[in-house]
């Protein structure tokens, strides 16, 4: 019986795309009746909305609220003969990115490369004093990048740098005694400042102590295994706000009278520190779970120790494949610094509402709430889109999803 073979099929040239803007519009928007209707009916609601809202933008909204109010928005009630230190600091955590960015390549300079540009697009609609400091920023990063490309390609220079900066932060904006440096309350501490400070802080510090939860609720010890599941459950029962409200008012009735009464900026730092850890240990623990037990047992039979399995095989693993959940978790919490405002922190909500209690405002036709919070979302939403992208970005460097 003889074989009957067929010749190869021809290989056919790809589809046709249009190109052209009229097959365009045909393809995706009037490719039926029915489409045709509703890209007609959208367009006319689009146009109903849009027209009023952009003459409201342009010739009712008061922006005159925001540009009068931009340093309060900036730094609160911070004293303006002392704002040069918050200056300073920025320049010195632009110069401490820009080296990170040539030395951790290309994460870091996608992040010292939006600095940039942002210090100086502000630089060109600020006043001369902040124009100052941005341009100054923008300089400190590319000295930064310069000295680490060049000069200082060591990492651990440059993280121990990063470590010293929260306190230098901290120290800077409140003042020392014997430094010449006066004293200024952290109750003066406000707007744009007070909520990135929080959020990093809070995101900082939350971390490594999610990660001994996480940890410790895999535990095979008893005591240490309950203790952190009891920490976890407690805390994730209650509403961020209780928390708060507690370490604010409660805190200072369970501590020593010796000890005086604890800094009111402290309390919220340690308070959102405490909660959102309490997440983070269960996103951790989710990508515990998912490592493969062979994981373990090939670590196991290399002879490594427990610390030594956890810190070059099962954590990167772990923490790679829960980064947009840890993401998410950092994003909720630089949202949730507006609960600050409840209990007395005037960060950029607490601002914005200030803002639009002031008296020059309130007699204005229809107030200018919604001018103010508009402004508001744009920096929130700045923020959130910008952390959003950046674990993307980190997601796709580290192949999650591909491999």
């Amino acid at each position: 019986m003889s074989m009957v073979t067929k010749p190869p099929a021809p290989i056919l040239p790809p589809p046709q795309v249009p190109r052209s803007l009229i097959r365009w519009l045909h393809t995706h928007l009037f490719s039926s009746w029915w489409n045709a209707v509703l890209s007609l009916a959208l367009a006319l609601g689009l146009a109903g909305i849009v027209q009023p809202a952009w003459h409201w933008l342009v010739t009712v909204a008061h922006w005159q609220a925001i540009t009068v109010n931009l340093r309060l928005f900036t730094v609160g009630l911070y004293p303006s003969e002392q704002l040069w230190r918050p200056g300073a600091l920025l320049i010195l955590l632009a110069f401490l990115c820009g080296g990170s960015a040539a030395v951790y390549g290309d994460l870091m300079w996608r992040v010292s490369r939006t600095l940039l540009l942002g210090c100086i697009f502000l630089a060109c609609l600020l006043t001369a004093p902040a124009q100052l400091i941005m341009g100054g920023a923008a300089l400190a990063l590319l000295a930064g990048y310069a000295l680490g490309r060049y000069r200082c390609p060591h990492r651990w220079g440059w993280q121990l740098g990063w470590c010293l900066s929260l306190p230098v932060v901290l120290l800077g904006l409140g003042g020392v005694e014997g430094t010449g440096l006066v004293s200024v309350s952290s109750t003066q501490w406000g707007g744009l400042l007070l909520t990135l400070l929080l959020a990093a802080v809070g995101i900082v510090a939350s971390f490594p102590l999610g990660l001994l939860l996480a940890l410790g609720r895999q535990s095979t010890l008893p005591v240490i295994r309950w203790s952190a599941i009891a920490y976890i459950e407690l805390v994730r029962g209650v509403p961020l706000i209780s928390v708060l409200m507690m370490f604010a008012v409660l805190l200072p009735l369970f501590l020593p009278a010796s000890w005086g009464r604890p800094n009111m900026l402290l309390r919220i730092l340690v308070g959102m520190t405490l909660f959102t850890a309490a997440y983070i240990a269960e996103n951790v623990r989710g990508g515990l779970q998912a490592i493969p037990r062979g994981q373990y047992e090939a670590a196991t039979a290399l002879g490594l120790t427990w610390l030594q399995s956890m810190r070059h095989i099962i954590l990167p693993q772990a923490l790679r494949a829960v980064i947009p959940a840890l993401v998410g978790q950092c994003i909720s919490l630089f949202k949730d610094t507006s609960l600050a405002t409840i209990i007395g922190s005037l960060e950029l909500l607490g601002i914005a509402k200030t803002v639009i209690e002031q008296a020059d405002w309130k007699s204005v036709t229809g107030g200018v709430v919604f001018e103010v919070f508009i402004f508001t979302a744009l920096i929130y939403g700045v923020f959130t889109y910008s952390m959003s992208r950046l674990s993307r970005r980190l997601e796709h460097v580290l192949g999650v999803g591909t491999r």
